[in-house]
């Protein structure tokens, strides 16, 4: 027979949203566990950071950690399996996880992220954090004084990614399989056109990985010569094709997806439009800016949110805890 849990609170991910929704709704009391297969979301597979405050220069997956042992310390169970199953029943929340374990929860915070779209080559995976990226925003400044760093896509995040790749690396390689660039803003094709070292590679796509489990990415073969030659030496290669927000369990939820993003759509308290649930970090329409601080700040208020809505509900923390104002910490 299944294990089945009840708590206030569940919790879907394990990345910088959902462990700061976890930390603060510790704080306040509530009964909560956190489900998820993947540790530490798109922070612990993004290579160094250097713009988190307080830390310095970190490792993502090591930020990630301090995160994790901060709720840890707390005593908030983590169940390592995949949510794969919500539904309402009665007034609480019933989710079935992949192990074939059950939560009822009284509310439901989800910070399951994207999931990136990939090249779909070899050592793509292994090769993460070493040399290949999904975010040049988070990425680009570990470039400066590179020789060379490539972009593979066609739309906005492509260029955005190249110009600010353009500004520490050397030469950058912008490579797009469409004939022209997919409808970026016309002030990014403006910017493009004036950064003298990003050279656009159109008609071509990514046919190799090169380089070594030791070094990890050391260049690319081409699907069809530049220069001579199909062969390109990088730095890095930042992979700037897209994310998919991950819909399953918002979509058996019946949640408001925003059309035009293809996101959560939440309030600015992270509600949903189903009382009880809420969404944070990469998944909703909260913000552009995807960055592990937003999607942390997300995360806090889901809980205060998350908290204010168990304290009106029938549980055993509505009974026993005490109100915990908005500007606590």
């Amino acid at each position: 027979m299944s294990e089945v849990r009840e708590a206030d609170l569940l919790i879907a991910g394990q990345g910088a949203a959902a462990f700061a929704s976890a930390l603060y709704a510790a704080r306040y009391q509530m009964d909560l566990v956190i489900a998820a297969e993947q540790f530490g979301g798109e922070t612990a597979i993004g290579g160094m950071i250097e713009n988190y405050p307080g830390t310095g220069d970190i490792d993502g997956f090591e930020l990630m950690m301090k995160f994790k042992e901060q709720v840890d310390k707390l005593e908030v169970p983590t169940l390592n399996s995949n949510v794969v199953k919500a539904t309402k029943d009665g007034d609480r929340f019933r989710v079935e996880l992949e192990d074939g374990s059950v939560v009822n929860a009284l509310s439901v915070i989800l910070a399951v992220g994207r999931e990136r779209r990939k090249l779909e080559l070899p050592h793509e995976d292994e090769w993460t954090g070493n040399g290949v990226s999904y975010c040049s925003t988070c990425d680009a400044p570990l470039y400066r004084n590179k020789k060379s760093a490539g972009v593979v896509g066609g739309g906005n995040a492509a260029v955005e990614g190249a110009i600010l790749l353009a500004k520490y690396a050397e030469t950058v390689y912008l490579v797009y399989r469409g004939a022209k660039l997919f409808r970026p803003e016309p002030i990014l094709l403006k910017v493009l056109d004036k950064t003298d070292n990003v050279k656009v590679l159109l008609e071509t796509e990514v046919a190799e990985l090169l380089g070594s489990d030791e070094a990890g990415l050391t260049g690319i073969r081409l699907t069809k010569p530049f220069e001579g030659t199909d062969e390109l030496t990088l730095d890095g290669l930042f992979i700037e094709a897209g994310a998919d927000p991950r819909l399953d369990v918002p979509n058996q939820l019946g949640l408001e997806i925003n059309p035009d993003t293809d996101e959560v759509h939440v309030d600015r308290m992270q509600k949903t439009n189903v009382p009880g649930v809420y969404a944070a970090g990469d998944l909703t329409d909260g913000t552009d800016l995807k960055q592990t601080i937003t999607a942390a700040s997300q995360g806090a208020i889901s809980a205060l949110s998350a908290y204010t809505y168990v304290m009106e509900h029938p549980s055993k923390l509505g009974e026993e805890a005490e109100p915990v104002a908005a500007g606590a910490d």
